[in-house]
């Protein structure tokens, strides 16, 4: 996995860039009538569900925050609250979401959001040595070590993931 420059990239891959950390892009063709857009990607690009990431966003008593977590499970709202000092959890309209991020919902990158949110990956994260997760648009995924993703989000970690 080396550096990778993009010519006219994505919010996502701009802040990785200006970072300075290594990353590879896998781009593959999205289906418009896909529904569940992590397990397209896995399947697309032959990578195990439990290593590509979803990015949520929820409501919290805080406000808006960010969940990644693997496409093979679902998000614990109550454990994400947990994990912020909080004791509930909504997942956030989507048109809210697409307004605070500046991505769209199926594409919506943890790195490069027009506000920075609050952030929690699922410490499943840390079993791989590089996880996937969106660019910041449908049909291209971003891979990189955990702990990149982590630091440049300035996330915490924690297990709010569960089986689906």
């Amino acid at each position: 996995m080396g550096k990778s420059k993009t010519r006219g990239g994505t919010p996502a891959t701009v802040a990785l860039e200006k970072a300075g950390a290594r990353f590879t892009l896998h781009p593959y063709d999205h289906d418009p009538a896909a529904q569940a857009y992590g397990e397209e990607a896995a399947d697309a690009l032959g990578v195990p569900y439990e290593r590509i990431f979803k990015t949520l966003v929820a409501e919290t008593e805080g406000g808006l925050a960010v969940a990644v977590v693997p496409v093979a499970g679902k998000l614990d709202l109550k454990a994400l609250a947990s994990a912020l000092g909080g004791k509930r959890a909504a997942m956030a309209d989507a048109a809210k979401v697409e307004r605070v991020t500046g991505y769209v919902v199926g594409g919506i990158s943890p790195l490069g959001q027009r506000k920075r949110l609050p952030t929690v990956v699922d410490a499943s994260a840390l079993e791989f040595e590089t996880v996937y997760f969106s660019a910041g648009r449908r049909g291209l995924q971003i891979e990189t070590a955990p702990a990149a993703l982590i630091e440049l989000t300035g996330a915490v970690t924690a297990p709010i993931g569960r089986p689906a």
